[in-house]
């Protein structure tokens, strides 16, 4: 088996984990339709990882909405510590408002070793929010807006796949989270 490129292991988790599981029911339709930007840096210095996170902003911002309904910042090397990539997203969620983004882009985390706050490191749940790679989801808030609004149940989303990652198993969602590193 041959190991897939940092964007491929990306692309792969969002289909066969996020889509696959519809642990974001937003998702599957702007994965379908291939209007997703993948912004992989492979800076490990914090100075250079924020400036790949400004362009990979700059460019969803400059983008046309039908083309590019959202955004990922990949990290292939940097922020690896999960404590460091924490830190950065807050860096990140003060920056901006000084950036003038506030209300128009929203930022999501996800890591390999993403842990909740109170919660326990082997809880099934966590897979939420692990990915292959540590990354900064990069969202529209219109493009959320609309998608909540039209869901009859956005609220009852976070309750349903910590049942579902629950039920699965933490074994099952390793391997799940593994396989997203290998071609077939």
């Amino acid at each position: 088996m041959s190991e897939l490129s940092v964007q491929q292991a990306t692309e792969r988790w969002i289909k066969e984990v996020v889509v696959g599981l519809n642990l974001c029911p937003f998702a599957a339709p702007v994965v379908n339709a291939n209007r997703i930007l993948y912004h992989v840096s492979e800076e490990m210095e914090i100075e250079a990882i924020y400036r790949d996170l400004l362009s990979a902003l700059d460019q969803l911002q400059r983008s046309d909405e039908q083309e590019l309904a959202t955004g990922f910042l990949v990290l292939g090397k940097g922020l690896a510590d999960f404590n460091e990539y924490l830190a950065f997203l807050e860096t990140v969620d003060d920056m901006l408002p000084e950036a003038g983004l506030d209300g128009v882009i929203q930022v999501a985390g996800f890591h390999p070793d993403y842990c909740f706050a109170d919660s326990d490191e082997a809880d099934p749940a966590n897979y939420t929010n692990r990915s292959p790679y540590p990354m900064f989801h990069l969202i529209r808030e219109d493009d959320l807006e609309a998608a909540v609004a039209s869901h009859p149940d956005p609220a009852g989303i976070p309750a349903r796949n910590i049942q579902l990652l629950r039920d699965m198993g933490l074994e099952e969602m390793r391997q799940r989270l593994r396989r997203c590193f290998t071609a077939n």
